[in-house]
């Protein structure tokens, strides 16, 4: 049987395994875990194929343009507080989810006194 070229080395499972939440075994966690982990590196697999295909072709600024498009960054902790505290409405009783606080709290944390 031949394997096909975008197949996770055995190493990798093993620390996908050892990385599964605690609660593995309630609502078939464990499995969508290692099937999360799997398509994320399948994706950054195939991204990467693509990204040598561009540079092949002599296009080279069109490689980084698609990987930023295709894995952008996830804001940071400033950006997520900026955003919350511009535009995130409030509760009925005029205050933030404790989630908001939170970010807010961490993003506050990070300042230099």
């Amino acid at each position: 049987m031949t394997q096909h070229p975008i197949t996770p080395p055995p190493e990798l499972v093993k620390q996908w395994r050892k990385s599964a939440p605690a609660d593995a075994a309630v609502n078939n966690a464990y499995e969508r875990h290692i099937a999360n982990c799997a398509a994320q590196w399948g994706a950054d697999i195939e991204l990467d194929a693509c990204c040598e295909w561009v540079k092949s072709k002599q296009t080279y600024w069109a490689h980084d343009e698609l990987r930023a498009t295709r894995r952008p960054k996830p804001p940071s902790l400033k950006e997520q507080a900026l955003e919350i505290v511009r535009g995130t409405p409030v509760n009925s009783a005029g205050l933030y989810s404790y989630e908001h606080v939170e970010i807010i709290r961490r993003a506050l944390e990070q300042l230099d006194d």
